[in-house]
């Protein structure tokens, strides 16, 4: 493999893949594609559905079997490092096999929650496998949650914070903060009674749901929708702004 381009695909909507995305895509000879099992095979459909609707040429691709990794671990950093290189070997071994320009699609965008370009890093840093990589942008779920709530994501003249959801609960809430990967519904341990909440999960596809309001009128709502969401499909992608008034 000469050339490898990590693209950007926005949230989940096909129409949100940018131009500049289609023209890499349409370099690409191979695609690999972690997958994340039988639950969320969904993920690997949309993005099979993304390259039918916009590649004009034949392409193959590799599909890599995510290892598991501990998702509420004593050591978050050491456990994620350790996936992290698992990864990456998995990846390294299908670079071997692959000749002439590859691509990875990534949702969203490749800057923000996602580890594709640290696994790629690795790879280059052992250097077995040699070769160039370019990174496309993407529309993030966080623009696309601001789109959908027709809002902006901070007040005139202040910041925006964006964090997880397990940052949230050690650190608090201060300013608007936008909340990525919070499996545990932490906007509930958020005190006081001036907090107003901009939720969304599956932004950009089908099943998109969105619900906002005063935190403490519509978390138990939004505990009840995501728990139901996620049973019926096996996994959910949700996101939310919080601001106090």
């Amino acid at each position: 493999m000469r050339k490898l381009y990590v693209i950007g695909i926005g949230a989940g909507d096909p129409d949100q893949v940018t131009m500049q995305a289609v023209k890499a895509m349409r370099q690409v000879e191979v695609f690999f594609v972690i997958g994340k099992g039988a639950e969320k095979s969904e993920l690997v459909d949309v993005r099979t559905a993304i390259l039918t609707e916009h590649m004009d040429r034949p392409h193959r691709v590799v599909e890599i079997t995510d290892p598991p990794r501990d998702r509420t671990p004593a050591d978050y950093r050491g456990v994620v490092e350790d996936w992290h290189d698992r990864r990456s070997a998995l990846l390294e071994a299908a670079f071997a096999e692959a000749e002439g320009i590859g691509g990875i699609l990534v949702w969203g965008d490749p800057s923000l929650y996602d580890s594709t370009l640290r696994m790629i890093e690795r790879v280059l840093e052992r250097g077995t496998e040699k070769f160039d990589y370019e990174v496309i942008p993407g529309i993030t779920s966080a623009q696309a949650l601001a789109a959908r709530h027709r809002m902006v994501l901070h007040r005139i003249g202040e910041p925006v914070h964006i964090t997880t959801g397990r940052r949230l609960r050690e650190a608090g809430l201060e300013e608007s903060a936008l909340v990525m990967l919070d499996g545990e519904c932490s906007f509930t341990e958020v005190p006081g009674d001036d907090v107003h909440i901009w939720w969304g999960a599956y932004l950009g596809m089908p099943d998109e749901t969105l619900i906002e309001g005063p935190l403490r009128a519509v978390e138990a709502r939004i505990v009840e929708e995501r728990a139901r969401l996620r049973a019926a499909k096996g996994w959910i992608m949700d996101i939310y702004l919080l601001r106090r008034d």
